[in-house]
């Protein structure tokens, strides 16, 4: 056992303040394999390995010989039997946050740091009994925190270090802080109390009064035995009144020096990091960027700890440099087009200006159709060594277009679209991209770096290394040559290795069919999607950005009106106490980290119970986001070619096989507000033509109906019933004509929140009733419903046993948190589970909706008929007007008729709703 040294210097880091701060000070961020909020947890890891590095460099923080992470171990400690009430106005955890505490831990894990924590006491009580430990061996102690409490431990020998503020507390700030010195702040919480804690304290004294008398009296002790002598009167009473309070508050405020800790100082050693662990946990977290900051500061792993042995990687040939060339003459080209010819397959990949394919011009164009051996032919560098784009571009074309080669990429939808702007109508297309995501949906990404490292055991050349980043990165077309063909070829050369092995994969999972008829269909679709855009009216977003602006203006009348004075309204802190302590319209509530509650579900709760303040309040943020979002940004994204925006539809984004969008977004714009309708009123039909809306009618209802065998709602919707009105009679047990809109709404949210696993909690808030009410909803709901109950319980048991679910196709959506021991993300996980199937096999019927229309738009030779855009169950149409009738006729035909296709039959009717106009808002 090490001897500890008065040398020695101990850090001991307040990991449950860190662990707020991460999650409040960060954006939402998820994993984007299985979507699990990770944003606390990357804050957490980039306030940690940010203190460990500038530890070693700052000569004002001393490099620690010793460190130790210490957590609070749960809500309630011994000062809850002193005091019941203690803490308990702090609202649990949000729901995208206590799922990630067990990953927290694991990151303390992953870096090589101890972890402490201790049932029945905080971190805080543990820190204490640590540093006078620290002090009795003469060594020296920094406490990192940001935690006010923690200044009573503040004394010689006791360094405390703020990493918001990135300071050393001084006795001034303690002095400002609680108007006296470290030795007696213990006495001002006693006095003041602390609302955030619900310590008591002494009623209408606070901390410059409770200063006040603590400096004059000494000790708080002394303080109560001479209240008899003070003068105020009210101060005297209040005194007097209040002593068991006051002296109950020292008890809770007083941190537990004798802590009865588990772990030794010796214990805290400051070990080397081990590299094979952290990148393992980064890699899983998919925290990329940290990942790379960590390389750069610890250095490469080793060769062998570089695999990843989540799945068998095979014995390939080894991946290098040696076949990969750069192309000088048109001569070479044709040896490679033989190549190709003769094996019947050749993976593609280009390089461009640009990550915008419809903005990019092409800069070269790499080919591989032999393991190991591939090519560079660069067509747009600053070089004059490339050869002319338009006879490559000659060259090139009778293969990429030949049906009988095919063409491998990885998102081959980003070159078809390049390919197609030079003339080139890629065919016979495969997607390594897509090949993983059928495989492997929810248990990783699916770019190729990752999928290089899991399945090759290769670490790939990164983008970054090629253009760097900041001020000094570079256009791939500024690329000296030699380095592009080395990252260029290696990617058609990993793309080619990850086909072979996808292809044999799918075929013993005998997911083919999945990649086959739901994947590969969509990439062409898609792009041609993509290419066409949709038209938006930049004069109407002016004038609608101006409207919005009024109307904050407006907004801010009001809300100033009721306050009594101007503040700023996106600020928190300033808004709590307005609500908290101007208005005094709620009781206190605050954040696990102290600061004033006011999320939109707190204000929510307030206009519920008819406070106009937070009503405003909620209304000023929704027209802010609307005006920042999309009517100031979506003229930005006007290419300026086309004149329309090109939205991008991305394939493997969910855990589902839902498709997402980006570069814009338009799958989150607002479909109930009139502000909504009025942003996409900007999306508009060209001259002549007019915009159809197709969306399906309660498709996951009928899909639960089907996928749960449940009678009463199969009936419901063949006798075309509405829905939520037979829900509500079912478990309000009254006649379906008596159903008022109150029943509805209740019903209606318990419909569609059954879909998405909801909680009696969640429903509870959701509906604003009980949690007691909400259960009987629920049990009543399962009562009457039997079948969904036994769904959700089966679906639940099978994921935990095989680590997946199936959609009604057969697609595989992967938790691989199903089984964890942490309940927070075990319970996530499950209501994932649940919703997956459902979610997925509308997703799917969506699908085949589109390949279908698809392929009747190209019979019809004379339409100039369009498919636009695909927004959750929503498919947007830009048509001739001469061809309404006829195209609506078809829409309905081709959508609905999905119900009978070869894979599925429904038991359930699928209905479309149909909506025509001259622009999107027209067409709700």
């Amino acid at each position: 056992m090490n001897k500890i040294q008065k040398t020695d210097h101990f850090y001991l880091i307040d990991g449950s303040g860190y662990i707020f701060r991460a999650y409040y000070a960060l954006p939402p961020l998820t994993r984007k394999s299985d979507g699990l909020p990770t944003g606390a947890v990357s804050g957490f890891c980039s306030m940690l390995f940010k203190l460990l590095e500038d530890s070693k460099s700052d000569q004002n923080l001393q490099k620690p010989t010793h460190f130790a992470v210490i957590f609070d171990s749960a809500r309630k400690t011994f000062r809850n039997e002193i005091y019941s009430d203690y803490k308990a106005n702090r609202s649990e955890a949000p729901d995208d946050l206590a799922p990630q505490f067990e990953y927290i831990r694991k990151s303390v894990l992953a870096f090589n740091l101890p972890s402490v924590d201790l049932p029945n006491y905080e971190a805080d009580d543990l820190i204490a009994t640590y540093v006078d430990q620290i002090l009795k061996k003469g060594a020296k102690v920094t406490i990192v925190s940001s935690d006010k409490d923690l200044m009573q431990l503040y004394k010689k020998g006791v360094r405390i270090f703020d990493p918001m503020k990135n300071k050393f507390i001084t006795d001034d700030d303690v002095f400002k802080k609680f108007g006296v010195d470290a030795s007696k702040v213990i006495d001002v919480q006693s006095l003041a109390g602390d609302s955030s804690d619900n310590v008591p304290g002494v009623p209408g004294i606070g901390v410059k009064t409770a200063a006040e008398l603590i400096n004059k009296y000494g000790t708080l002790e002394n303080l109560l035995k001479s209240a008899h002598e003070i003068k105020q009167n009210k101060r005297r009473e209040t005194l007097i009144e209040n002593k068991d309070k006051a002296l109950i508050s020292k008890k809770l405020v007083t941190l537990d020096h004798n802590s009865p800790i588990n772990k030794e100082l010796s214990e805290f050693k400051l070990q080397n990091i081990d590299k094979d662990k952290l990148y393992k946990f980064l890699r899983e977290m998919e925290f990329n960027r940290l990942l790379s900051s960590a390389i750069s500061a610890y250095g490469e792993p080793e060769l062998e700890s570089n695999k990843i042995e989540t799945q068998n990687i095979e014995k390939q040939q080894t991946i290098n440099n040696k076949n990969y060339y750069l192309i000088n003459s048109l001569d070479e080209i044709d040896k490679w087009i033989e190549e190709a010819e003769e094996v019947g397959e050749v993976a593609v990949d280009t390089e461009t200006t640009s990550l915008d394919p419809h903005q990019a011009d092409l800069v070269g164009i790499s080919l591989c159709s032999k393991i190991g051996k591939a090519c560079y032919i660069p067509v747009g560098h600053k070089s004059p060594k490339c050869l002319k784009k338009d006879v490559v571009i000659k060259k090139l074309k009778k293969i990429l277009e030949d049906p009988s080669i095919k063409k491998i990429g990885q998102n081959i939808k980003f070159d078809f679209i390049v390919f197609y702007k030079c003339g080139i109508t890629l065919s016979s297309m495969e997607d390594t991209m897509l090949m993983s995501y059928v495989l492997d949906a929810g248990k990783n990404r699916h770019n190729m770096d990752t999928l290089s490292e899991i399945h090759l055991g290769h670490k790939t050349i990164s983008f970054k290394e090629m253009v760097g980043t900041g001020k000094k990165e570079i256009n791939f077309s500024e690329v000296e040559l030699d380095k592009a063909k080395d990252y260029a070829a290696e990617d058609a050369d990993i793309t080619f290795r990850l086909y072979k092995k996808f292809i044999k994969n799918l075929k013993t999972e005998k997911m083919i069919n999945i990649y086959e008829i739901f994947e590969k269909p969509l990439i062409k679709i898609l792009a041609f999607m993509e290419i066409e855009g949709v038209e938006i009216d930049s004069k109407f977003l002016k004038s609608l950005s101006s409207k919005f602006e009024k109307k904050i203006q407006k907004l801010e009348k009001e809300v100033f009106k009721i306050s009594k004075k101007e503040f700023n309204i996106a600020s928190p802190k300033q808004l709590g106490e307005i609500i908290y302590n101007d208005l005094k319209i709620a009781g206190l509530k605050k954040t696990k980290k102290g600061s004033f509650a006011t999320s939109a579900s707190v204000l929510e709760d307030l206009a519920f119970k008819g406070h106009e303040f937070p009503k405003l309040i909620l209304d000023w943020r929704q027209v802010s986001k609307l005006k920042n979002t999309y009517s100031d940004a979506l003229p930005e994204h006007l290419n300026p070619n086309t004149k329309r925006v090109h939205t991008s539809f991305l394939l493997a984004a969910t855990t589902t096989g839902r498709l997402a969008s980006s570069d814009p977004n338009l799958q989150n714009i607002p479909i109930k507000s009139e502000d909504g309708k009025d942003i996409r009123k900007a999306f508009t039909a060209k001259k002549g033509h007019l915009l159809i809306s197709a969306d399906y009618n309660q498709i996951e209802m009928r899909i639960l109906a089907d996928l749960a065998d449940v009678k009463e709602l199969k009936k419901a919707f063949k006798n075309k019933e509405d829905i939520h009105s037979l829900t509500a009679s079912q478990i309000f047990n009254i006649d379906i004509k008596k159903v008022n809109q109150d029943h509805r709404r209740k019903a209606k949210a318990i419909n569609f929140g059954i879909i998405y696993g909801i909680s009696q909690y969640g429903l509870a808030k959701q509906i604003n009733v009980s949690n007691y009410e909400a259960e009987e909803f629920l049990n009543s709901y399962f009562a009457k419903f039997p079948e969904i109950k036994v769904y959700m319980d089966n679906t639940i048991k099978f994921c935990r046993k095989s680590g997946y679910v199936n959609n009604i196709f057969g697609r595989r959506s992967h938790f691989n948190g199903i089984n964890d021991k942490n309940f927070n993300v075990r319970n996530f996980q499950e209501r994932a589970a649940i919703n997956a199937p459902i979610q997925g096999s509308a997703s799917e019927v969506m699908r085949l909706a589109m390949i279908r229309l698809d392929k009747k738009l190209s019979e019809e030779k004379n339409s100039n008929s369009k498919m636009l855009l695909q927004i959750h169950d929503e498919l947007i149409f830009e048509i001739p007007k001469k061809d309404e009738k006829a195209m609506i006729k078809l829409i309905e035909k081709e959508m609905t008729s999905v119900a009978e296709s070869d894979y599925h039959s429904f038991s359930t009717p699928l209905t479309v709703d149909i909506n025509v106009g001259d622009n999107w808002g027209m067409l709700h």
